[in-house]
C-alpha cells in the first residue's frame, strides 16, 4: 500500500530514536553488569530488546507503506559514566520519544493514517507508562534511600526492582 512520503519520513525519524535507545540501553545494561548491579543490568537490556520490537514494528510499517526503512541513522548516545547519569540520560532519550511520538500521531491524524497512528499509541503508553515511569522511579529511590543503599539493592539477580 503506497503511504504518505511525510508519514514514512517521520516512521524513519522515529526508528532512529528506537535504534538509539537500542544502544544506549544495550551499553548501559553491560556496563550496569561490568558493576556487579544485576538487577539493572536485566531491566537494562531488557529494555534494549523491547526498544528492538518498538524498531522492527517501525520497520515493517515502512515497508507496508512501501517505504525504506533507514537503519543507518542514528541520535547521538549519550552514555553516562555513573549509575544516577545513565538513570538519567535514558530517561532523557523516553522523554524526547515521548515528544516524538506524540508529533507523530498527530501527522498522522492529518493524513488519516489512523493505522499507523493507533501503532504509535501502543508505543506511547510502552514509553510513558514502562520504560520512562521505571527510570523516574530508580531516580526517586536514589533520592530516598541514597546511592549506596539503591546501589546494594540492585546487586542480587532476580526480578528487578
Amino acid at each position: 500500500m503506497k503511504g504518505d512520503k511525510k508519514i514514512i519520513d517521520i516512521l524513519n525519524n522515529l526508528l532512529a530514536g528506537e535504534l538509539t535507545a537500542v544502544d544506549q540501553y544495550l551499553i548501559h545494561g553491560e556496563m550496569y553488569a561490568d558493576f556487579g548491579l544485576a538487577h539493572l543490568a536485566e531491566k537494562s537490556l531488557h529494555e534494549s530488546d523491547h526498544e528492538r520490537q518498538h524498531a522492527r514494528a517501525l520497520i515493517q510499517r515502512i515497508l507496508f507503506l512501501e517505504g525504506t526503512p533507514n537503519l543507518a541513522k542514528r541520535d547521538a548516545l549519550k552514555v553516562g559514566k555513573t549509575v544516577p547519569d545513565m538513570l538519567k540520560s535514558d530517561l532523557a532519550v523516553e522523554y524526547k520519544v515521548v515528544g516524538e511520538l506524540k508529533k507523530a500521531m498527530a501527522a498522522c491524524e492529518k493524513a488519516q493514517d489512523y493505522v499507523t497512528r493507533d501503532m504509535l499509541a501502543i508505543q506511547l503508553e510502552d514509553t510513558e507508562m514502562d520504560h520512562a515511569y521505571y527510570l523516574e522511579k530508580q531516580i526517586r529511590l536514589i533520592e530516598l534511600v541514597g546511592l549506596q543503599n539503591y546501589q546494594q539493592s540492585q546487586m542480587n539477580s532476580g526480578t528487578p526492582a
